[in-house]
């Protein structure tokens, strides 16, 4: 079987990116669905690179058990971008600045995270806000559209 590749991608990948990545794979595992979806996180910048996960997301994440402490920022590459079957974004600035990755084609790939909720909005950047709980509750509302979607496809 062919998994989906799912790529949650932000500008630093040490936040919002990170607690989506962490989140849908527990989602995809609690939905008996984790053997059909790889589940990674990438940043567009290169800030961040080799950093930990931000503590605050940490701290969201432990409320779940979810351990996320060797998770290293990583930039995303062209290639990674080719294989996705999603390129799920925080906000519009992820959209900028992943457009030098794309190749022909893979814009129709990209997708706001909180479209699958029905909303055309970005989600707070918890870095700037230093609200994290904000930031977990509209990831959380994505994910969860987003795994409606899949089961809705599969079902198709």
């Amino acid at each position: 079987m062919h998994k989906k590749t799912i790529i949650f991608i932000c500008h630093g990948n040490i936040c919002r990116r990170t607690m989506a990545e962490f989140l849908f794979c527990k989602m995809l595992s609690d939905h008996g669905m984790s053997e059909e979806y790889n589940v990674i996180s990438r940043a567009t910048s290169t800030e961040e690179l080799g950093n930990p996960v931000h503590p605050g997301t940490r701290r969201v994440l432990a409320r779940f058990g979810i351990d996320c402490s060797l998770k290293k920022s990583t930039r995303i590459t062209p290639e990674e971008c080719d294989r996705a079957d999603y390129l799920i974004i925080m906000d519009e600035n992820n959209r900028r600045n992943l457009r030098p990755f794309l190749r022909d084609g893979n814009e129709k790939k990209v997708r706001l995270l909180l479209s699958f909720a029905g909303e055309e909005r970005g989600i707070s950047d918890p870095w700037y806000t230093g609200d994290f709980e904000e930031t977990y509750n509209d990831v959380q509302k994505g994910l969860d559209g987003l795994l409606l979607t899949l089961q809705k496809k599969k079902k198709a």
